[in-house]
């Protein structure tokens, strides 16, 4: 693994995103919402910060890129909260580094990496790395016929059968809202729509890429079970380190799985 060039702006720009899922995947990215989760993935492969981004002038957006192999590998985060000083966490910051990564980037395929909870109900585990097959949205309640379709937001992940089967992952459905925690409401719809996972990304990600066209996987790592016993916030800063330590074994694996093949061979 080399950084890719010296941190500065003059990143080498990948051709123009091509529609055609037979010619090799050269370039990545990572979105990722928390800068804890992205480390030991940037430290693993060596990536560089870049000091003057592509993704915008005067934005806290952090954006780490190298090379390896064939492959270039960018791994992009909101950056913190200019007030607070904390990781700019939910849907709002991840749909406007989607974007930004999109269009400076013109990635051949989007992960959205990170930690999640998780039901143990539908056999999920703490340290559970998931596939994500489809996302919805479980806080965007519209009571109106079709606004409440759009409200859900069902959109399908990219299609990673060989993937799946060479690592051995579980698979499920991700379900998206703005709170760690989860209300009555919050609840009765993810159950409704059938979800495995809970987080704070994953659908905002996934609009962003399909208004694009660009494809979108994911990769979800279970810190808390909001159907057991311990309060979720707790459970959640209890694991993060080690959860986030088994995310980035797992974002490896997928990073030399897709080195060298096509969209069409995942």
């Amino acid at each position: 693994m080399a950084p890719h060039g010296d941190g500065s702006s003059d990143i080498e720009k990948p051709e123009a995103a091509q529609s055609d899922s037979t010619r090799p995947i050269s370039t990545v990215v990572f979105v990722i919402a928390m800068q804890a989760e992205a480390l030991p993935l940037v430290n693993k492969f060596g990536l560089s910060e870049t000091t003057d981004s592509p993704l915008g002038k005067g934005l806290p957006w952090i954006l780490y890129h190298g090379v390896h192999n064939d492959l270039r590998i960018n791994v992009v985060c909101p950056g913190r909260d200019a007030a607070l000083g904390i990781d700019s966490v939910g849907t709002v910051p991840a749909s406007l580094i989607t974007f930004a990564s999109i269009q400076a980037l013109q990635p051949d395929i989007i992960i959205n990496a990170g930690t999640c909870g998780a039901f143990k109900v539908k056999g999920a585990n703490i340290g559970d790395v998931f596939l994500v097959s489809d996302v919805v949205f479980h806080d965007r309640r519209i009571p109106i016929p079709m606004f409440d379709l759009y409200g859900v937001g069902l959109r399908q992940a990219f299609s990673t059968p060989n993937l799946l089967k060479e690592l051995n992952l579980k698979i499920g459905r991700l379900s998206t809202g703005d709170s760690l925690d989860m209300s009555t409401q919050d609840e009765s719809l993810i159950i409704a729509n059938d979800a495995t996972l809970k987080d704070m990304e994953g659908a905002a990600v996934a609009y962003v890429a399909d208004l694009l066209k660009v494809p979108v996987m994911y990769l979800k790592a279970v810190t808390d079970l909001v159907d057991g016993d311990k309060p979720t916030a707790e459970e959640f800063l209890l694991n993060l380190t080690v959860v986030t330590a088994a995310l980035e074994e797992t974002a490896t694996k997928v990073i030399n799985f897709i080195d060298g093949k096509n969209l069409s061979d995942l």
